[in-house]
């Protein structure tokens, strides 16, 4: 049995994330107590901890007398987080055009110029990681932390839905002209046009999202 620390239950947090967002603990697992104590040899006082702080997070849900389950996030979740969102990252590239200075818009340019070669050769695994590196620098270049923090927590929840909305019929094109319209006001210093273009962006994607999801149910009603 290892020995208890005061970060070991953060690891032990981190190790249970990990398995969630690799897609090892699905929505709807049931977590065993006994049997992840087993296999990650603690005692049950950091599993529960950590238990509390993914339960913070939205990334499970607490069952009373029944323990804790992977959380399952429903289009209504989607609906409901999505406008959120927009108006935080609107936010963050509003702050970003007022922030960032021209080395910064330098390193920008380097990766819409990489987000579009992949979009050109539909590598879409390589773009959704550059697209996520872009919206990680905006956030930066933004300097507010607390914005920075509450976007984080909502991308966790998010995250869990393994969101692929760039398999719609024209997203990857569309995503890509979305992404070119915000570095443009940002190039510009126009924080009003990249607000918007932000929040455009990711008003979009929500609706990619629910065509996607209609076009699955369709298929397995056929």
């Amino acid at each position: 049995m290892r020995l208890i620390t005061n970060s070991l239950h953060d690891e032990v947090a981190a190790t249970l994330r990990e398995q969630i967002f690799a897609g090892l603990l699905v929505p709807g697992t049931f977590l065993d107590e006994a049997a992840l104590c087993q296999q990650l040899e603690i005692s049950r006082t950091p599993l529960r901890e950590a238990l509390k702080v993914l339960t913070a997070e939205g990334l499970l849900r607490h069952e009373p007398r029944r323990g804790c389950f992977v959380n399952e996030v429903t289009e209504r979740d989607l609906d409901e987080i999505f406008p959120v969102i927009a108006l935080l990252e609107g936010r963050c590239a509003y702050e970003a055009a007022r922030n960032a200075s021209d080395a910064e818009l330098r390193e920008l340019d380097v990766l819409h110029d990489k987000l579009a070669r992949h979009a050109k050769a539909r590598r879409i695994n390589d773009y959704y990681a550059t697209n996520h590196v872009i919206h990680e620098a905006i956030i930066t270049l933004a300097n507010n932390r607390w914005l920075a923090q509450v976007i984080g927590d909502l991308r966790k929840i998010l995250k869990l839905a393994r969101l692929q909305q760039l398999h719609a019929p024209g997203r990857l094109e569309q995503s890509l002209s979305e992404h070119l319209a915000v570095f443009a006001a940002l190039k510009a210093r126009d924080s009003e046009g990249a607000e918007a273009a932000m929040r455009t962006h990711l008003t979009r994607q929500r609706e990619a999202l629910r065509e996607v999801a209609q076009q699955r149910k369709l298929r397995l009603m056929s």
